[in-house]
C-alpha cells in the first residue's frame, strides 16, 4: 500500500511537471514523430496515438503491430480520459483504494490500468488530450517512452 501511495504521489509529480503552455495538432505531429523515433530502440513494434479534445491526430502503428494494439490504445485513452491522470497513476489509485477495475464497474475491454496513457494538460486549463503507447513488453517501458519522448518534446 505504500509503495501504491508513493508511485501515485511520484506520478502525480511527473505529470505536473509534464504540462504544456500549449498545444495544437502541428505539436501531437511533431510529438508523434518522437515518439516513433524513440520507439526504434525496442525490438517489438509500437502503437502510437496522440488525441486533441476527442480527436485522433497521430495515430501511427509500426511493422509488425498487431491488431490487438489498436484496443490497448483505445482502453489507455478511455483510462485517462475518465480518470485526468495516466493510466499508470490510475493503477497505483486503485491499488491503494483496494479495488480493481471490476470493482469499479469498469469493463477490463473498455479500460486499462498500466502504464502506457499519459493525459495532455494544459497549464491552468486542465485534460485536451492523451497520449497512448502499446506494444512493448513491460507497461512501465510504454510509460517511460512517453516521458522520455515528452521531456525532449518540451526542451
Amino acid at each position: 500500500m505504500n509503495d501504491a501511495k508513493t508511485n501515485y504521489q511520484n506520478l502525480a509529480k511527473q505529470e505536473k511537471g509534464l504540462e504544456f503552455e500549449k498545444f495544437s495538432a502541428k505539436d501531437a505531429l511533431k510529438l508523434g514523430l518522437i515518439l516513433n523515433e524513440k520507439s526504434k530502440k525496442y525490438s517489438e513494434p509500437v502503437a502510437i496515438e496522440v488525441t486533441l479534445n476527442g480527436l485522433v491526430v497521430f495515430r501511427y502503428f509500426n511493422d509488425g503491430t498487431i491488431k490487438d494494439s489498436s484496443f490497448w490504445l483505445e482502453r489507455k485513452k478511455n483510462s485517462v480520459d475518465l480518470m485526468n491522470m495516466s493510466s499508470l497513476r490510475f493503477m497505483y489509485w486503485l491499488e491503494m483504494m483496494g479495488e480493481n477495475l471490476e470493482d469499479r464497474k469498469l469493463n477490463p475491454k473498455d479500460y486499462a490500468a498500466g502504464g502506457g496513457g499519459f493525459p495532455i494538460r494544459l497549464k491552468d486549463t486542465g485534460l485536451i488530450g492523451s497520449i497512448c503507447v502499446s506494444g512493448l513488453s513491460n507497461h512501465l517501458e510504454d510509460h517511460q517512452l512517453i516521458v522520455d519522448s515528452l521531456t525532449e518534446f518540451l526542451k
